[in-house]
């Protein structure tokens, strides 16, 4: 049987590899369609057939373009070669089907999610809308993340740093800081922009509350809710001045039990709690904003479970 190349094999070669983690790949590509090229007749009727050249103008405005547009976020799932081809390709296609549709019903409950915008499940690639802006994490000034473990009655649930965080967003910069009520010498440019619009602290930590409270209400789980997989976006035409886009759906399922929306919760805190060991306080400030957002009776079992996660759950250190 004739194989062929996957369609997005030639996107993947013009990209730029911008994160890998250990499931993924992740490439930058101005767009997902080819320059175009305009065909101009020759000024000489003695010369040849003319050949195919950009001209002024489309150059210009090709060049604006690439100002105005971020690009688009490639997502490659690469072979493992641990696993049996088959299985493989079987996991892949599976996992990246239900990424882009985790994306597509979220976006549809009015949860703010980079546009899907190119599946190739037979490739292993899912393009994405790349979110101009800056993770929770850079602005509250948080160093690195580890990988956390949450123990269950049955056995031991893994929870890390997932398939590449901040894959949608440019890389942190951030300070260890977090206040963003007065400018101070090297803070970091997102905090700058959310204090010239008055957003405080606790604004802040509504909005996410509510962002996830969203989120939850379509049953879906994240699976590596940290303070990277949260972008804050400017909206200068919005009703509110940010948003609060949600990232890196590689881990995400659908939920069935209250404990699964408290262990989101919990990897959440404690994102929280080693971006900031002060940040107690301010996750206070996201519970308080879920809880509205869910209700008291949908949010009084999870808030049970969370109590029982927290008992449960410890931190691990990453050793490599």
């Amino acid at each position: 049987m004739t194989s062929y190349p996957s369609p997005s094999s030639s996107l993947l070669e013009q990209g730029k590899l911008i994160k890998q983690g250990a499931e993924a790949k992740v490439y930058l590509v101005p767009s997902l369609l080819p320059r175009p090229t305009i065909y101009r007749p020759t000024n000489h009727s003695t010369a040849g057939p003319s050949s195919p050249r950009p001209s002024s103008s489309s150059s210009s405005s090709s060049s604006s373009t690439s100002t105005n547009d971020s690009g688009v976020i490639l997502k490659y799932r690469f072979p493992k070669t641990y696993r049996h081809p088959v299985l493989d390709a079987s996991l892949t296609s599976s996992r990246l089907t239900f990424e882009a549709r985790s994306l597509s019903r979220a976006a549809r409950a009015g949860v703010v999610v980079p546009q899907v915008l190119w599946v190739d499940e037979k490739g292993g690639v899912l393009g994405l809308e790349r979110v101009e802006g800056w993770s929770v994490r850079e602005i509250l000034g948080g160093g690195a993340e580890g990988e956390l473990e949450v123990e269950f009655e049955d056995g031991e649930l893994e929870l890390g740093e997932g398939e590449g965080q901040e894959e949608y967003g440019p890389d942190d910069t951030g300070t260890e800081r977090i206040d963003l009520g007065g400018e101070e010498e090297g803070e970091n440019e997102g905090m700058k922009a959310l204090r010239r619009l008055g957003v405080s602290q606790e604004h802040l930590m509504t909005s996410i509350g509510t962002a996830l409270a969203r989120l939850h209400l379509t049953t879906i789980i994240h699976g590596d809710l940290t303070t990277s997989n949260m972008m804050v976006r400017l909206t200068p035409d919005g009703v509110q001045p940010y948003e609060i886009v949600m990232i890196d759906f590689g881990l995400s399922s659908t939920a069935q039990f209250p404990e699964n929306y408290a262990v989101d919760l919990y990897v959440l805190e404690r994102a929280f709690a080693s971006t900031h060991p002060q940040s107690e306080n301010l996750y206070a400030g996201v519970l308080d904003a879920y809880a509205k957002g869910l209700g008291e009776k949908k949010w009084r079992p999870i808030e049970i479970k969370l109590k029982e996660v927290r008992r449960r759950g410890r931190k691990r250190d990453m050793t490599g």
